[in-house]
């Protein structure tokens, strides 16, 4: 009996274990036949659902490949900034591909794949009335912004704009349009991506270089070592023969900076 509790204790003492995990989740999701990716569907065009209301986009093809990669169906669910991380965690999630920016506090919660497979700058959408070519220009200005966003307190150091915060990404367009501010302080890919909708493109603009640029990664959960050695093969995979860039320009957005170097970096290798 005394045996039996002590080997039950060491199988669980083996299972609370980092990594313990990390043998068993491309098996599960080979035997389950489908992988499940968290994606984004409130950012064109990185994730977004069309009239029909399947999720497309960029980061959806990137999770195709993945499932295509394994051989299995691929489900994707549709997740916010709030509970991205906290979905992977909880198994809700095999893969994350969401926008998340790579900060240090991030990697304390979910094991990030490297190298990153894209970076992000911060910029504003602006009336086209407004005519700056210089982000000093904007001091003392009225900008929207969205609560939380990392950058937010940098700019108005930086700057000097007064920044008026509001839940999510819609509500400061709104505010936009009515007015309330002369521009959305936020991510330059979601403005790239607004910029393409008939809604902003003939009376909005984005004239100011991007700045504080910031590279996204994916994540798998903690200890899923297998997954994330499969993933960094394939990002190195992607950026050596342009996937990526090809990516940004099926959607419309203009290669970034950063996957154009990757892919400069990485072609030949």
């Amino acid at each position: 009996m005394r045996r039996s509790i002590l080997a039950f204790s060491m199988l669980a003492a083996a299972a609370a274990l980092p990594g313990a995990a990390a043998a068993d989740v491309l098996d599960k999701i080979k035997e389950r036949g489908t992988l499940v990716v968290g994606v984004k569907t409130d950012y064109r065009p990185f994730g977004f659902r069309d009239p029909s209301g399947a999720i497309i986009g960029i980061e959806p093809d990137m999770a195709a490949e993945v499932a295509k990669k394994l051989g299995v169906k691929l489900e994707l669910v549709s997740v916010v900034s709030a509970n991205r991380m906290e979905f992977l965690r909880q198994g809700k999630i095999d893969l994350m591909i969401a926008t998340m920016s790579d900060k240090p506090e991030r990697r304390k919660v979910v094991q990030v794949i490297e190298p990153l497979y894209y970076s992000d700058a911060v910029n504003v959408l602006l009336s086209d009335k407004v005519k700056v070519t210089k982000w000093e220009q904007l001091k003392g200005a009225k900008l929207c912004g969205t609560t939380g966003a990392f950058y937010n307190k940098d700019v108005a150091t930086q700057y000097g704009p007064e920044i008026i915060s509001f839940d999510g990404s819609e509500k400061p367009l709104i505010a936009l349009k009515q007015g309330n501010c002369i521009g959305y302080l936020y991510d330059q890919t979601f403005i790239a991506g607004k910029m393409l909708e008939d809604d902003w493109k003939t009376a909005y603009h984005m004239p100011l270089p991007g700045i504080m640029e910031t590279p996204w990664a994916m994540a798998v959960a903690p200890g899923e070592d297998r997954f994330a050695k499969l993933m960094s093969d394939m990002t190195k995979d992607w950026m050596k023969s342009g996937a990526i860039v090809a990516m940004e320009k099926k959607w419309g957005v203009k290669p970034t900076e950063y996957s154009e170097r990757m892919f400069k970096e990485h072609k030949g290798s």
